[in-house]
């Protein structure tokens, strides 16, 4: 069926845009790249650990809904971890004033992570209802 296609695709996308940023973890180095705030000088090594185990967490996230696209059993659990893990960088993201432009680069790219979410969400729940 096309919309077994379609869920397993969106959670295949969604579940690569979690775990892309997972390599910052063992990359240390692209920071600010990614994040655009520098990770050197004094108290940087605070710094730079939260973003590393940040990208962790990232990573499992990435892990689990690529696991979900295959295991539909997953699909729950890692839609739930999903939102939660997006839904809370944007919400964060949005009512702190001062951000720099890669922040906010990643925030526009976790809201069309978070629809495409939201799409696979309604398409499990049609499918299990």
């Amino acid at each position: 069926m096309w919309t077994d296609r379609l869920t397993t695709a969106l959670f295949v996308v969604v579940g690569a845009i979690n775990l892309l940023p997972g390599f910052v973890a063992l990359a240390p180095s692209q920071i600010t790249t990614a994040y655009g705030v520098s990770v050197a000088g004094p108290g940087s090594a605070d710094l730079t650990v939260l973003l590393r185990h940040r990208a962790v967490l990232l990573g499992l996230v990435g892990i689990g809904l690529l696991c979900a696209a295959f295991l539909t059993s997953l699909r729950v659990p890692a839609l739930t971890a999903g939102a939660v893990s997006m839904g809370t960088f944007l919400l964060l993201a949005y009512s702190t004033p001062g951000l720099n432009d890669a922040t906010m680069r990643v925030a526009r790219i976790d809201i069309a992570a978070f629809a495409l979410l939201a799409v696979a969400a309604v398409l499990v729940w049609r499918k299990n209802a």
